[in-house]
């Protein structure tokens, strides 16, 4: 490690553990997701609806693990699924994006379709915690050695705890399992009147109830630390065995 690097290993190590920097970045946030911060960016075109330091986050994942399959499930207006596809596409080969979305909007699905990048991917509609959804990833996923996999659909306990249990048997040693939106647990009861997550059922409480099952898994608690800002507090999972 050079000096470049000790230092911003020691800055994020500092940043780490100053409380107070921690909780004016957590109020910003609040402040920021009441206008719909997230909404306001795209990628190549499409809306990614995500905050940019988990985009950077997610490139430098890519860029290390160098997937062959990138597995995603929601897939909303697509900007997430051109995002992984022009990841892929910098690094060569034959990569591949997988997003499963319960509801894919005709107008989303023709946009995608007619990206120059749609060509790594594939969307498919359905539930991604049925039993025949999960089948027929298993069997797209043949022959894929280095998996990836983003969950960021439906945020309820049950349904990230399925998809949690469904899906990290196909990633293997040093790549990742992302869980988005764990911030869910650190938001007001009232910030989503109309979901039917909230406190105390949202995808931290599944990645929590998840770890205590599974061990080839920890959070890579480096990502929050570096990022501050993040939807995903405890929610970058790195697999540690085989």
């Amino acid at each position: 490690m050079d000096e470049f690097e000790k230092r911003n290993a020691d800055m994020i190590r500092g940043m780490a553990s100053d409380t107070d920097l921690k909780r004016k970045s957590h109020e910003w946030f609040m402040a920021g997701s009441r206008y719909e911060y997230s909404y306001h960016f795209t990628w190549l075109g499409r809306p990614i609806i995500q905050f940019p330091q988990d985009i950077v986050a997610l490139q430098e994942i890519i860029w290390s693990v160098k997937p062959d399959l990138i597995i995603e499930t929601g897939i909303a207006r697509g900007g997430s699924l051109i995002f992984s596809a022009s990841m892929l596409e910098l690094l060569g080969g034959d990569g591949e994006v997988i997003g499963i979305d319960i509801d894919i909007r005709e107008h989303n699905r023709r946009e995608i379709e007619k990206h120059p990048l749609f060509k790594r991917i594939t969307m498919l509609e359905g539930s991604s915690i049925d039993d025949a959804m999960a089948k027929r990833i298993y069997e797209l996923a043949k022959g894929r050695t280095r998996i990836l996999v983003i969950l960021d659909s439906n945020h309820t306990h049950e349904h990230v705890l399925r998809e949690l249990e469904l899906y990290s048997p196909l990633v293997a040693k040093d790549s990742y399992l992302v869980v988005f939106d764990t911030i869910v647990e650190e938001m007001p009861d009232d910030f989503f009147p109309n979901r039917p997550w909230g406190r105390g059922n949202n995808p931290k409480t599944a990645v929590r109830e998840f770890l205590k099952k599974n061990d080839r898994f920890e959070i890579d608690s480096e990502f929050e630390n570096k990022l501050l800002i993040t939807v995903a507090p405890s929610g970058y999972l790195r697999c540690v065995k085989d």
